[in-house]
């Protein structure tokens, strides 16, 4: 397999993948949705981490993701609106821990706010937006007609794969859910200790100095 404008794929697919097994906010937010609800929550979370990928694939394409990367008040606005989500998030998940049923009573509802808050939790990451500016255009040809568009493709490739490696998590997530007896016990220590995590995050984001 090749993509036009692109070197070194299969290292490029399998540094992806690393990085998308590595535990973040992202697989902590899946984790949680699956546990609590079970495999269609957390695939609709994981789904939403990919949506949000893929507007970092395009801001960064666009230049966006660089206007940011270079602009200290643009930077600081993002990285506190994410740092605010993070906490508002966590917040949410510590209090709403032994809602459980409640939630599930309307599962339509839910599923979209488990989408949302997976994208919610990606796209507005500035350290995701850097990520993509870092790590992308080392597998681009310097010689490459078009950069934008191999960078899309790279981008594509990245958030698919990360897609698939977030849906296998969940399943792995809701089927030990389902091996383990308490299951709305389970739920509720995950939902509060990625409460916990969230807010620690959140904490940690709206002091990080990347610049």
């Amino acid at each position: 397999m090749t993509l036009p404008g692109v070197h070194d794929l299969p290292l490029f697919i399998a540094a992806g993948l690393l990085l998308n097994i590595t535990p973040g906010a992202d697989l902590a937010l899946i984790g949680a949705r699956s546990a609590a609800h079970g495999f269609r929550n957390g695939a609709a979370a994981a789904l939403g981490v990919g949506a949000g990928c893929f507007v970092h694939v395009a801001a960064a394409a666009l230049g966006l993701s660089a206007l940011i990367a270079s602009s200290a008040a643009a930077f600081t606005v993002l990285r506190w609106v994410g740092a605010a989500y993070l906490v508002w998030l966590g917040i949410g998940l510590l209090r709403g821990g032994a809602a459980g049923s409640s939630m599930a009573a309307a599962p339509a509802l839910t599923l979209r706010r488990a989408f949302a808050q997976g994208f919610l939790t990606n796209a507005l990451n500035p350290k995701v937006a850097l990520f993509f500016l870092a790590f992308l255009p080392q597998f681009i040809d310097a010689q490459a007609p078009n950069k934008a568009l191999a960078f899309v493709a790279l981008g594509a490739v990245f958030a698919l794969n990360g897609t698939l490696v977030n849906v296998a998590f969940a399943a792995l997530v809701a089927r030990l859910r389902g091996a383990f007896g308490g299951r709305a016990a389970i739920g509720r220590w995950l939902g509060h200790g990625v409460g916990v995590l969230f807010v620690a995050l959140g904490a940690r984001l709206a002091w990080f100095d990347g610049r």
